[in-house]
């Protein structure tokens, strides 16, 4: 299984005080990304929304993400950004 530091991410989300947070992933985790959320939103009480479409890069933002009023958007990928 992948290490997605769910404590780092849930620790920001409650120090911060973030309430409608945008899970982007990549193809290969998406089948994980029911279990994702329901972590998050167990250790937060954040809504959690999960961005179905595309995800090649950190440059593939869902900018209607905006438009929704997602406080956070969490976008993870297969490498570890360095």
């Amino acid at each position: 299984m992948y290490n997605l530091k769910l404590k780092k991410v849930v620790n920001k989300i409650n120090n911060r005080g973030y309430n409608l947070i945008c899970l982007q992933l990549p193809d290969g985790l998406k089948k994980y990304s029911k279990d994702i959320q329901t972590e998050i939103k167990k250790q937060t009480g954040s809504e959690i929304i999960i961005w179905g479409g595309s995800c090649f890069g950190a440059c593939d933002l869902p900018l209607v993400a905006e438009s929704l009023g997602v406080d956070l958007l969490i976008q993870w990928g297969h490498s570890e950004w360095r």
